[in-house]
């Protein structure tokens, strides 16, 4: 149920992405645009169209913020992926935008793609005035310097920083670097339906973290073939990472033991979650 729900929400997204940047000039900034929106396993749009089924919500209402948040996810790639930051070549098995345009042009879709997240979120079809002003006011708190940007630039400092950061600091710079957008995603179908957002919320944060101490599993045990992008380079840089801290069979054991707390806190709608309960058993299951 879990990977049909997800393919599907994968192809509806690819759909509406067609449609918007179609309607556009088909510019360099564009086509870098729609490079950078291809492709990847979608799951934060799939979580705000399963939250948004969840409360009953029109699949053709919570298009826009599930395509909204692909579109600002795909930003801080494209941006991360920048020399001054992460300096990567390849991105989901395809060359980085700076790579197959040039550094300005990768600015420049980064940028586009971020207003394009708030202007999808905004859409008159995603709902009525006080839904899309939350979506797009939570947004921005999630996706700024109280969320995904604080992250990103605590992970920058740590770079340099005199010792590694501690457990406790690695999770609250990964709760802002990948946990807002996930929470943001989680919670959309309350914020549209008007409802209480806070087991969804609380699935969200387990499942965030579940994600990222997944992630350094990968790092260091697959490879740029499996996973699309460079691996290994944290170890290299003697960066802090869950991994490094804890130890690789610790790290899993942590991070299943954050899916069962995501899994729990799904109870109030019993069979109703399952796909989201599966969404969290694949965060670390997967092998990319």
């Amino acid at each position: 149920m879990f990977r049909q729900r997800l393919s599907d929400a994968a192809a509806a997204i690819q759909a509406q992405f067609d449609t918007v940047l179609g309607a556009l000039d088909p510019v360099p900034v564009v086509q870098a645009m729609a490079h950078a929106t291809n492709g990847g396993k979608r799951l934060r749009g799939f979580l705000v169209l399963e939250s948004a089924r969840l409360h009953g919500i029109d699949p053709n209402k919570a298009i826009w913020p599930a395509t909204g948040i692909e579109a600002l996810h795909a930003y801080s790639l494209v941006h991360d992926d920048l020399p001054c930051m992460d300096d990567d070549d390849l991105r989901r098995g395809e060359p980085t935008v700076h790579i197959k345009w040039d550094e300005a042009t990768a600015v420049l879709a980064g940028d586009a793609l971020q207003t394009l997240a708030f202007e999808l979120c905004a859409h008159p079809d995603a709902g009525n005035g006080d839904v899309r002003a939350d979506l797009a006011m939570s947004l921005a708190k999630a996706s700024g310097a109280q969320g995904m940007v604080l992250g990103q630039a605590l992970d920058i400092a740590a770079e340099t920083a005199d010792a590694p950061l501690t457990l406790d600091e690695i999770t609250a710079l990964q709760r802002g670097k990948t946990g807002a957008l996930i929470e943001w995603s989680a919670t959309a179908g309350a914020r549209m339906a008007q409802a209480d957002i806070t087991p969804l919320q609380t699935y969200a944060r387990a499942l965030g973290l579940a994600f990222q101490i997944a992630d350094d599993v990968l790092d260091v045990t697959s490879d740029a073939a499996t996973m699309g992008k460079a691996t290994g380079k944290d170890a290299d840089a003697g960066k802090a990472t869950f991994v490094s801290l804890l130890g690789l069979d610790e790290a899993k054991r942590r991070a299943n033991e954050l899916v069962t707390e995501a899994c729990d806190a799904l109870h109030v709608y019993q069979a109703d979650a399952d796909a989201l309960r599966d969404a969290a058993r694949f965060v670390v299951t997967r092998n990319s």
